[in-house]
């Protein structure tokens, strides 16, 4: 059975601060769903931390097709974006961005010093966040006609189905959620009602 639930983060976390031979290592961790939130709170850190040396960062998003990256900010080549994203993968998060902002302190650690420092920067980060277990959901379209609006609904109650919005016009339309694991018991009753049709939402390509 493929699993139907992922771990992510409650909100961000609280500021962490990790300190290695004078150099800073200030650490974030955020729940994150786009690429345009991670551009837009790093902006925020930067802002923050305007007279920091590095920025680095990695972030994780997706359940079925995981997108990540990891950016070393000017420090030597995977030093810092990938032990950041290393700490992502063994918390087992995802929809996830991790920073960590160091200020040098005019003692270079070296490599092995870095990637040790990075890593446990992002370790602290996430140790300082709030992590919870959330369904997968898979959303369909319901659409039908009013004279099917009660076999519908007593569907949606007796299987528990969330209902995400509804338009009632000519027609009416419903966009319902569902755990993964339940998905094809839910397409199936939809299909029982042969003059309901049931898609994919947001339609697929």
């Amino acid at each position: 059975m493929e699993n139907d639930t992922y771990k992510t983060l409650a909100g961000p976390s609280e500021e962490t601060l990790f300190k290695e031979k004078n150099s800073k290592f200030f650490g974030y961790a955020f729940p994150v769903s786009t690429e345009e939130e991670v551009k837009s709170i790093l902006e925020e850190i930067k802002k923050q931390h305007n007279s920091a040396r590095h920025w680095c960062y990695a972030f994780q998003i997706g359940t079925d097709k995981i997108y990540y990256r990891a950016n070393d900010d000017g420090e030597p080549n995977n030093t810092a974006g990938m032990p950041i994203y290393g700490q992502i993968q063994s918390f087992g998060v995802t929809n996830v961005l991790v920073v960590s902002v160091r200020y040098f302190g005019g003692v270079k650690l070296g490599v092995g010093g870095l990637i040790s420092a990075y890593r446990t920067s992002a370790q602290m980060a996430l140790e300082a966040s709030a992590i919870i277990e959330k369904t997968i959901d898979i959303h369909y379209s319901v659409k039908f006609g009013y004279q099917d609006m009660n076999r519908v609904m007593r569907v949606i109650k007796e299987k528990n189905i969330d209902i995400v919005s509804q338009k009632m016009e000519m027609d009416c339309e419903i966009v319902i959620a569902t755990r993964k694991k339940n998905a094809p018991m839910v397409l199936e009753a939809f299909e029982n009602l042969y003059t309901v049709i049931i898609e994919n939402y947001p339609p697929q390509d």
